[in-house]
């Protein structure tokens, strides 16, 4: 058997060159500097659509500049999200803040004082009630739709430009790039609730989940080759592996996922799917038995910033995209 031996990771500033190093190493630091080794390799690949699931309080956490930075290069293709982030991040476009807090608090007097907490994160209730409103008036001015969430949300997204032109967001960009965000469980956030009191003025607005999941399988059949990476995992991680199985149901020759990349957490022993291995994916057929994996255990607030900047340091380009 031949080994390659480790290599004691040198300290550098150039953050590109810094996980170059650590994929040398051992644990979790080499398993972050393999990852940015395999999306490289995606965005490299012409014929590769990528897919992001993004779940956890990312935006709140202070990662939207990254999420940005990462669809305005073109690294991914498509977002799957939580309706929470996108909430967020639509708050932080309309001027709304999340603020710098404290996990030992008591929370008894952050409700007198109506201030949300998110782990050490702080926000104005009756601010996040602001943007409530904000949807349902852009719902009700709709008057009624049908569709699925990624149209929705793009059409929200360029209303936003419109209304808010010194604003920026994830929501946005988005719409700007034509970048699909799908909220399969887009009821489940402060969105919906925004949408729950449109309806109860009288206005149709109609989220199909059922064709999100068409739309994004469909996505998924007119690509050569796909990869995904997960911040986190949740809904959005199966929504996306989802897809595999349902074209092959549609004798659409999938075959899984070709690059697969997971931020978490979570840890698999515990039977959990967000914690699930790429390992035991294959057996579904979700990942392809050949696919560049690599699933980093560790928390995505610190994967994220050193992964993106790696990246954009590494002067990697999307293949076969324009800007």
């Amino acid at each position: 058997m031949i080994l390659d031996p480790t290599t004691p990771v040198r300290p550098a500033s150039d953050v590109s060159i810094l996980l170059e190093g650590m994929s040398k190493t051992g644990f979790q630091g080499r398993k972050l500097g393999e990852s940015v080794s395999v999306w490289k390799h995606m965005i490299e690949d012409p014929n590769a659509r990528i897919l992001l699931g993004l779940s956890g309080a990312m935006i709140p956490a202070g990662m939207q500049e990254c999420l940005i930075e990462l669809v305005s290069r073109r690294y991914v293709d498509t977002i799957v999200s939580t309706g929470a982030n996108i909430f967020h991040d639509i708050c932080e476009h309309c001027g709304i803040r999340h603020y710098i807090g404290h996990h030992h608090v008591d929370d008894t007097e952050l409700f007198d004082k109506g201030i949300d907490r998110i782990y050490d994160v702080f926000a104005f209730e009756e601010q996040f009630r602001e943007v409530d409103n904000i949807i349902a008036q852009y719902a009700a001015q709709l008057g009624e739709f049908e569709g699925s969430s990624a149209s929705f949300i793009r059409d929200l997204g360029k209303w936003l430009i419109a209304q808010y032109p010194c604003g920026r967001s994830l929501t946005a960009t988005c719409a700007q790039m034509e970048v699909p965000i799908f909220i399969p469980a887009l009821s489940d956030s402060s969105i919906g609730i925004g949408l729950v009191i449109a309806r109860r003025h009288g206005f149709r607005i109609l989220v199909d989940q059922i064709l999100d999941a068409d739309e994004i399988t469909k996505f998924v059949e007119g690509a050569e080759r796909t990869g995904v990476v997960y911040i986190g995992g949740g809904v959005p991680k199966n929504f996306i592996q989802q897809t595999q199985v349902i074209g092959s149901i549609h004798k659409s020759d999938c075959a899984g996922h070709d690059y697969a990349i997971q931020y978490t957490t979570d840890t698999p022993h515990f039977g959990g799917l967000s914690g699930c291995t790429f390992e035991e994916a294959i057996s579904w057929g979700k990942e392809s038995c050949s696919c560049r994996k690599v699933q980093c255990f560790c928390d995505a607030t610190i994967a994220l910033p050193l992964v993106t900047s790696a990246l954009i340091g590494s002067g990697v380009v999307r293949a076969g995209k324009t800007s």
